[in-house]
């Protein structure tokens, strides 16, 4: 698995030429902008709620003695909280709104890397804008769900001393799995049903967080990550996944 990481990691070296040798920016203007705008919303909102977690976690202290270490640390943790549920929240929102409009940059790539003669395409579904969106939202619902559970148990874990360091990694490792989840998800979206398309990335796991590594580093990057996070994460994965696909598709023949 860690060699499919560093591919996952590497397919992104090529994205931005292919982006441009494709001419596919103007596919991105209006995930861009709901990645800006939902990047924005989360921000103020999880700065606004910080405070007040801190607060409701540090009544659990009911003793006068250790009352205003255990207030700083909970406010440190509600503070955690809140930003991992943000970008939680965050790339599962603007993943599943921007389905419809990243199929079709998806599909261009496809044709690109295959050629539209070669015999080895595959058969594709054909599916409606409405459809596009629908999967795009079931995905990442499901997925989103899952990512919150792992994360409540992961944040609970982090509590405990010694072992409390190695949480952090963790979730940072489950974040990027799910965010190369969506990623993958707009090729597979012509090729495989939903429960097709889930065993599939479970298969190549090593694919999705690598790809998603990349992406949750981009929303460090103040601003412009927002806006060329997917562009660049979606290149990225349709790449690898129409190899995935392909390779497939040959030992089929």
């Amino acid at each position: 698995m860690i060699k499919n990481i560093f591919i996952g990691i590497k397919a992104y070296a090529g994205a931005f030429e292919l982006i441009s040798k494709l001419k596919l920016w103007k596919y991105f203007a209006i995930p861009m902008l709901i990645s800006v705008v939902t990047a924005i919303v989360i921000g103020v909102s999880a700065y606004g709620f910080s405070d007040d977690i801190g607060e409701f976690i540090s009544r659990i202290w009911v003793w006068e003695w250790g009352k205003a270490t255990f207030t700083t640390i909970s406010e440190i943790f509600g503070g955690l909280i809140i930003i991992v549920l943000g970008l939680v929240l965050y790339k599962h929102i603007i993943m599943a709104l921007s389905a419809p409009f990243m199929s079709p940059v998806s599909e261009k790539i496809e044709a690109h890397l295959l050629g539209e003669d070669s015999k080895l395409i595959h058969q594709h579904r054909n599916t409606s804008f409405q459809e596009q969106l629908w999967r795009g939202i079931r995905i990442n619902v499901r997925n989103l769900f899952m990512e919150l559970w792992l994360t409540v148990i992961i944040l609970i874990i982090s509590l405990i001393p010694v072992i409390g360091w190695f949480t952090s990694l963790l979730l940072f490792f489950i974040q990027a799995y799910y965010a190369g989840f969506g990623n993958m998800d707009y090729t597979l979206e012509r090729h495989f049903k939903y429960k097709e398309s889930l065993s599939f990335v479970r298969k190549n796991r090593g694919i999705a967080i690598g790809n998603g590594i990349v992406f949750m580093l981009f929303l460090l990057i103040p601003l412009i990550g927002v806006i060329l996070v997917l562009p660049l994460s979606v290149t990225a994965a349709s790449t690898e996944t129409v190899r995935l696909l392909n390779n497939k598709k040959e030992h089929q023949i």
